[in-house]
């Protein structure tokens, strides 16, 4: 009985160190956060409705963006919902106070109707994923 007693009170001792540790790394964390330079990214606008296009047409939209932060911005990565739709973007850092763009093409080839397609953009600023919609109206090309 005693031995259980000594347990139990090993694994208190060693659980609540273990607490104690997680805390402080949080606390280190958010000082960093709070004195360390941050990028943010504004886009003028993050849907655009490209109307209505022919079937097979293929159509882009820039979208602009400002680094409204006080560090370089980096996009570390843009995905498409759909292999239809293609984002292209400047890798290289934009410095605070700069403009970028990100160009998102659209195929339409083999769809017809009411499309919407979302770019899902990864960044090294404050707002670290941001979504980019387009929209369009798909119509048969006359023959």
């Amino acid at each position: 009985m005693r031995l259980l007693h000594i347990t139990g009170l090993l694994i208190l001792l060693l659980s609540g160190a273990a607490c104690k540790n997680q805390k402080s790394t949080e606390i280190s964390g958010k000082v960093e956060t709070q004195t360390g330079l941050t990028p943010e990214i504004r886009f003028e606008k993050t849907e655009h409705d490209l109307g209505r296009i022919l079937q097979g047409e293929k159509v882009g939209y820039n979208f602009i963006f400002t680094n409204v932060g006080d560090a370089s911005l980096v996009i570390l990565d843009a995905s498409a919902s759909c292999g239809c739709t293609v984002p292209k973007y400047s890798k290289e850092p934009i410095a605070p106070g700069d403009k970028g763009s990100v160009e998102v093409v659209f195929d339409s080839s083999g769809r017809m109707g009411q499309q919407s397609k979302t770019v899902t953009l990864k960044t090294n600023g404050k707002v670290q994923v941001v979504y980019l919609t387009i929209k369009a109206d798909i119509i048969r090309k006359e023959s």
